[in-house]
């Protein structure tokens, strides 16, 4: 199945799925937000730290089940797998124009 997941989720996603810490970096503000599960990341190092371990670094995979939009906001849930964890997860992205300004992940 399919799903039209807007930009730039779209491409952040493929970034995720290629293990590719470039295009990850690239597709956050100046100074990103991460919550993962209740623990918050803030600022381009350590954001990358935590990505670097738990997140890009963890050679992940995420098939998409379900994508939802409202303005500013695309939420994806997903079969989350990778060497750190697995599982159903819901990814919430605040956009800020073509960027990703703050990512919260829980559970799918």
């Amino acid at each position: 199945m399919t799903h039209d997941i807007p930009e730039p989720v779209a491409s952040f996603l493929a970034a995720v799925n290629a293990h590719d810490k470039n295009a990850f970096k690239d597709a956050f503000v100046a100074e990103p937000v991460v919550d993962d599960w209740g623990r918050t990341f803030t600022g381009t190092d350590q954001v990358t730290a935590w990505s670097d371990v738990e997140f890009i670094g963890s050679s992940p995979t995420l098939t998409v089940t379900d994508v939802s939009t409202k303005p500013g906001s695309v939420t994806v849930v997903g079969d989350w797998k990778s060497n750190h964890a697995n599982g159903l997860s819901s990814f919430n992205f605040d956009l800020d124009g073509d960027k990703i300004a703050k990512m919260t992940i829980r559970e799918g």
